[in-house]
C-alpha cells in the first residue's frame, strides 16, 4: 500500500505515542523522582520513559527512553497494556506502558530527576503522578501468560482524570 492511501487527514484523531517502563528488580520497582525544577510532575514519582520519536517502533523507543533517563540497557521488556489519553481534542496521547526485569549495570544520573529502587510495599506511600495508583498495581499483579491490558484516560466536567480499562 503506498503511503498516500494510509489515510492520513489532519481532522483526524491521532495520538502522540509515549512509552513508561517499570524496571523491577525482586520486591523492588525503578522510579523516577521528578526533578524539583520540571514543569510536570516536579517532585512526583513515575516509571521512566518518553516519546516514540518519528520511525521507531515502540520496544525500540522503550530501550532508548531506558537507556537515557537511566544508563541501564534493558533485558527482556514486555508491553504489559496501551493507554489512550483522551484529552478533549484531536490529538490523544499513547501510551505503551512496559515492564522488565533488572539485568546488571550501575543507575546513572539523570537531568529527569531521581532514579531510586522502592520497595513495592512502600510505593503508594509516596506522592505519584495522577494514574500511576490506578495502573501500576495492574502492571506488578501481571504474569508473563496475561494478555496485555487496554486503558482509556478521559477527563469528566471538573477536568478531573477518569481512567476505565477495556475488557
Amino acid at each position: 500500500m503506498p503511503k498516500a492511501d494510509q489515510g492520513i487527514n489532519n481532522e483526524r484523531y491521532m495520538l502522540i505515542p509515549r512509552t513508561l517502563i517499570f524496571l523491577l528488580k525482586g520486591s523492588q520497582v525503578l522510579l523516577l523522582k521528578g526533578a524539583p525544577t520540571k514543569r510536570l510532575w516536579a517532585n512526583r514519582f513515575n516509571g521512566v520513559g518518553g516519546h516514540i520519536e518519528p520511525g521507531e517502533d515502540i520496544l525500540t523507543a522503550a530501550k532508548r527512553e531506558l537507556k537515557e533517563e537511566t544508563g541501564l540497557e534493558a533485558c527482556e521488556l514486555r508491553l504489559c497494556g496501551t493507554a489512550v489519553i483522551h484529552t478533549g481534542e484531536t490529538i490523544g496521547v499513547g501510551i505503551f506502558i512496559f515492564s522488565g526485569n533488572y539485568c546488571g549495570g550501575e543507575l546513572e544520573e539523570s537531568a529527569e530527576g531521581e532514579l531510586l529502587w522502592v520497595e513495592r510495599a512502600k510505593i503508594f506511600e509516596l506522592p505519584l503522578v495522577e494514574d500511576l495508583g490506578v495502573i501500576l498495581p495492574r502492571v506488578l499483579a501481571m504474569k508473563e501468560t496475561d494478555p496485555v491490558f487496554s486503558a482509556r484516560y478521559f477527563y469528566d466536567d471538573n477536568d478531573q482524570l477518569n481512567i476505565e480499562f477495556g475488557d
